[in-house]
């Protein structure tokens, strides 16, 4: 478990302005960023190379997936498609090797569009004849859920080098839900003492994201950027940069399609308001198993490689043999589904929100908890506050603002949407947590996979937030 000391002196002043800039909510999304996908409608894929940018301030060689007019992009364009439709991806390749794309969980005709592709060991191939053949590989999705796809050509060192990505395959109706469904499952009861009053699938949720992790090798890319993939040799692999969505931190908190990072568009920094369920849709998109942890509660692990974890093998079906687990291991080439959340601050034995003589004793308006009705203490239906820990205050003496050193993820406050008041504007306004949100790390539970090339805090890590019911997350 990470300790929550806040950062002062060690970290420059950009440093500090760069995350914050990262913090302020305006790139979260309620539904993943990625390609969505109209039935019979191609989309065109480009094998070809680039660079990204990694948090010790490298900048590693990668071969990749792209879209028309755009460079490659670290992982390949996320592809949203539906249950049921006709999905097809053509592929051209301007890599000095052959590529291919093969997308496990699905039945995958292949045909040559153009030029002369490559039977191969297990799907037709792109040969390197700079974009003069196109394949196609079309298939049609028959179950919702977290997939992904990757270059079924050399994949120990394609996969390596970047060739992968991740596919969601949305359920039948799924415009039509409110809330959203991973799945289709059927509702079930409530669970008792939850802020969740009706039955609703477990599959339902109000936000959801990506985390496909990686992780690469920069010596064995060099030899393959100075024209030595030959000299490969992959019992001698080490990796030693750790991703998130083709990010190191604290890139992964970076809003979505930042400029400084056009080969990897893709944030992964979850934001939410108290109440709301998330959707954690992890891949395992590697070539090591990586222990993927979230702070603040537990996550309900419902899925495994798009089926729901029930004793039927339905996907209608609840999942009954889902797992509660703070820490779940993602093996190479496995997609996992979880809800995590909602987050309410129940049982935390103080308001969240801040008793009513403020803090610290300032005059902070007081707020109602509109959940005692009924057998049993409940949870007020707009804030979500779990009404038993209304007005309490907070267990400890709080020191002085002077007393306290102060990182970006700290409003100067314990409670939500409540900065301290006592600290200089310029600290709230400028390097702070202005929206007094409550940050919980997100990250490998490997220690090494923290690092960046040995460069400590980095590698598979972000910041989930909790935000105040009335802060906008577009």
């Amino acid at each position: 478990m990470m300790n929550r000391t806040n950062m002062r002196n060690g970290i420059p002043l950009l440093l500090l302005l760069m995350m914050f800039c990262m913090l302020v909510p305006v790139s979260s999304h309620a539904l993943i960023l990625g390609e969505p996908v109209t039935s019979g409608t191609p989309v065109n894929f480009t094998a070809m190379d680039g660079h990204i940018r990694t948090g010790d301030g490298d900048s590693i060689y990668m071969w990749g997936y792209s879209l028309p007019g755009k460079p490659m992009q670290y992982p390949g364009p996320t592809l949203i498609v539906n249950q049921g439709d006709t999905v097809i991806i053509n592929l051209t390749n301007r890599l000095p090797v052959p590529v291919s794309l093969v997308f496990p969980g699905q039945s995958v005709t292949t045909a040559t569009v153009s030029g002369t592709g490559v039977a191969g060991l297990l799907t037709t191939e792109v040969p390197p004849d700079n974009g003069v053949t196109t394949v196609s590989y079309t298939f049609t999705p028959t179950e919702p859920g977290t997939y992904t796809y990757y270059s079924g050509t050399n994949p120990d060192l394609q996969v390596e080098m970047g060739l992968v990505g991740a596919l969601i395959v949305r359920p039948t109706g799924f415009a039509l839900m409110n809330p959203k469904q991973a799945y289709l499952d059927t509702p079930v009861p409530p669970v008792p003492g939850s802020p969740i009053t009706v039955a609703a699938p477990i599959s339902a949720y109000e936000r959801e994201y990506l985390f496909l992790l990686t992780e690469i090798d920069p010596q064995l890319h060099l030899k393959v950027e100075q024209g030595q993939a030959y000299l490969v040799d992959n019992t001698t692999r080490r990796s030693v940069s750790w991703f998130i969505n083709g990010r190191n931190f604290p890139d992964t908190m970076a809003m979505d399609n930042a400029n400084y990072l056009p080969s990897q568009p893709y944030s992964a920094m979850p934001q939410m308001h108290p109440g709301e369920r998330v959707l954690m849709r992890m891949i395992g998109a590697g070539r090591n198993l990586h222990p993927f942890h979230t702070h603040g509660q537990n996550h309900l692990v419902i899925a495994r490689d798009g089926r729901l974890m029930n004793s039927s093998l339905n996907n209608g079906n609840p999942p009954n043999l889902a797992v509660s687990d703070f820490t779940t291991t993602a093996v190479p080439g496995e997609t996992v589904d979880a809800i995590w959340g909602p987050w309410t601050g129940a049982k935390l034995g103080w308001d969240v929100y801040g008793p009513a003589a403020g803090f610290p004793a300032k005059d902070i308006p007081p707020h109602t908890c509109n959940g005692l009705a009924g057998p049993s203490p409940g949870f007020d239906p707009t804030t979500h506050e779990y009404c038993p820990d209304h007005d309490k205050p907070f267990p400890v003496q709080l020191p002085a603002p002077s007393d306290l050193t102060f990182g970006p993820m700290y409003s100067g406050s314990p409670f939500l949407g409540q900065p301290d008041p006592s600290l200089p504007p310029p600290v709230i306004s400028v390097l702070q947590n202005r929206d007094g949100g409550l940050a919980y790390m997100w990250h490998s539970h490997a220690e090494r996979e923290l690092t960046t090339n040995n460069i400590f805090l980095g590698g598979m890590a972000t910041m989930a937030i909790v935000l105040p019911y009335s802060v906008l997350i577009p």
